[in-house]
């Protein structure tokens, strides 16, 4: 029996749950090691050697460490390309070169706003801290010039990258998952109608669904 990869970090990041959703779609054996950021475990001498950064996840597949979620995806989606969704990373030099692209866009153009509205909306609640109502604002703006972007993009072809799901796409799920749920944004989504049927999609497949019950009641061993 292979021995199960390590991912350091709790379920309810939105990085580490990135990586949760690969490896549940890659059917990848996993043990999810937490790390309490509110004690600073993250930065910590032994975790520094994992993650030199002191943030989550770390991952570890037997003698090998890797960190940053999007890097931690594309080595598994290679390395376990037979198994699970053997497309998710995609299986030529042109599909890889867009699900790249659109992992750059993730990145870059998606993931700064809709970051701020989480932590604006999701979690400075949570920890007793002033919502910025400017930064709401100029975020909340920043986020539809993207999902306008995406529109178009999802009136053209059923996912980011083609016509098959894959980290393109798996890549949005947690931030996405927390502005539908924990914030009063979600009209961004619904009301563009190429978005949200995108988002109803990818939302409701089973590896998802499972990292969305792990945030719940954190289990340490999944296969």
């Amino acid at each position: 029996m292979a021995t199960a990869v390590k991912v350091y970090g709790p379920s309810i990041s939105v990085a580490v749950s990135r990586v949760l959703a690969c490896l549940l779609e890659k059917d990848v054996q996993f043990q999810l090691i937490t790390i309490n950021l509110a004690k600073a475990e993250h930065k910590k001498p032994d975790f520094l050697k994992l993650q030199p950064f002191g943030q989550v996840p770390a991952f570890q597949d037997e003698s090998i460490s890797l960190f940053e979620s999007r890097a931690i995806c594309r080595y598994v989606s290679d390395k376990y390309v037979n198994q699970g969704n053997k497309g998710l990373y995609g299986t030529n030099p042109l599909e890889k070169a867009s699900i790249d692209q659109w992992l750059e866009a993730e990145g870059q153009s998606f993931s700064p706003p809709s970051s701020a509205l989480v932590f604006q909306l999701a979690f400075a609640p949570r920890m007793k801290i002033k919502q910025d109502e400017g930064a709401i604002k100029l975020n909340k703006a920043k986020l539809a010039k993207v999902f306008d972007v995406y529109e178009k993009r999802l009136g053209e072809s059923r996912y980011l990258a083609g016509d098959e799901f894959t980290l393109a796409d798996l890549s949005h799920l947690p931030n996405t998952q927390y502005l539908v749920s924990a914030t009063d944004k979600e009209e961004l989504f619904t009301s563009r109608e190429n978005v949200g049927r995108w988002w109803g999609e990818i939302s409701s497949r089973e590896s998802w669904k499972k990292v969305v019950e792990m945030q719940k009641s954190p289990s340490p061993l999944r296969s």
